[in-house]
């Protein structure tokens, strides 16, 4: 995707299975999620390069990603940043909640995209908000309405499906803007296992009942209104993604396959010193039992992978004469192997 005078524009080549191919670059896992948010980033843009041409009115769909914290949400949309070059910015629901005053904070979110599109209002009004822990703003049970998580959905609601802002001299319209909200969202499958909606309907076998089953367990909007969201700010979320927690095996490709992996940047790190970084298969395995037992996701990986290497980033400044570190196991100090 490249801008052309503002307005972003799909290359021939960047299909939603290109931009899969680019998340698989630097995301591991959550194959559904990526097609989801491919084609509702392709789509999307598609829309506003059709805008001027049709005389139908093409509708924004923003997305709402539903996962557990450490399995790659904000990492998932800052990818996708990187792919389309447009301007992106992130925001907390939960500082948004404890601010008393709201409607500043947006300006300040919108501020920012204008920051990253370099003060190119045009490229700042086809950017990506990011906004996270959106499953914060719910209402909890015996709370009275307008608490300060209802407020907050009503003045993004606004921002979300089309608003001009005013900022100092300038308007900030944000119809075309895509925004992207993700969350825990802890408790929402019960509430999805309840509302299987479609078992009712006969189908025959094979595909069918594929599809049927996928229709299941998607998350509805019934669900989010369970959960505490308001009907019309979950209705301007129509694109639901899923990411599920990481097995074992994926906190170990996460840690070596990315472009930009822990293990990557570690070697080139000590490769500035002239020292070659070697860790062997082993290590990764114990890293990840240990993380998996966090149950935070990749979150805790390089927390534990930097605490392993401390000792070595320590004296290598120190010691020229060491050429090599050999890492075997987790719970054994490395070998620092010296030029001969």
């Amino acid at each position: 995707m490249e801008i052309a005078d503002g307005q972003p524009t799909l290359g021939k080549k960047l299909t939603p299975s290109a931009i899969t191919h680019y998340l698989n670059q630097y995301v591991v896992g959550q194959d559904d999620a990526k097609k989801t948010l491919s084609v509702a980033v392709y789509a999307h843009y598609r829309k506003l390069g059709k805008q001027r041409q049709v005389d139908v009115e093409l509708v924004k769909s923003n997305i709402l990603l539903v996962g557990p914290t450490g399995t790659g949400k904000t990492l998932l949309c800052e990818t996708l940043s990187h792919v389309t070059r447009v301007p992106f910015v992130t925001a907390n629901a939960t500082s948004l909640a404890q601010s008393k005053y709201v409607n500043e904070e947006i300006e300040a979110l919108l501020l920012r995209l204008l920051e990253k599109a370099d003060g190119d209002m045009a490229r700042a009004q086809h950017g990506i908000v990011f906004i996270d822990e959106i499953d914060k703003l719910k209402a909890s049970e015996g709370e009275q309405r307008g608490t300060s998580g209802e407020r907050v959905q009503h003045a993004l609601l606004k921002i979300m499906e089309g608003a001009s802002v005013r900022l100092g001299a300038q308007t900030f319209d944000t119809t075309n803007v895509l925004f992207i909200c993700a969350g825990a969202f802890v408790g929402l499958e019960n509430i999805t296992a309840k509302n299987q909606a479609f078992g009712f309907i006969s189908v025959g076998a094979g595909e069918e009942q594929q599809i049927l089953n996928r229709l299941n367990t998607r998350v509805k909007p019934t669900d989010l209104f369970a959960f505490g969201l308001i009907p019309e700010f979950a209705g301007r979320l129509p694109i639901i993604a899923n990411l599920h927690n990481l097995s074992k095996e994926q906190l170990m490709r996460i840690m070596v396959e990315p472009r930009n992996s822990i293990y990557n940047q570690f070697r080139e790190m000590l490769k500035d010193e002239g020292v070659e970084l070697e860790i062997e298969q082993e290590v990764f395995r114990q890293i990840a039992d240990m993380a998996f037992e966090y149950k935070v996701g990749a979150r805790s990986l390089r927390g534990i992978f930097e605490e392993m290497l401390m000792p070595v980033l320590y004296q290598i400044p120190d010691r020229p004469e060491v050429r090599k570190v050999v890492v075997k196991s987790l719970f054994e100090e490395a070998s620092l192997l010296v030029a001969t």
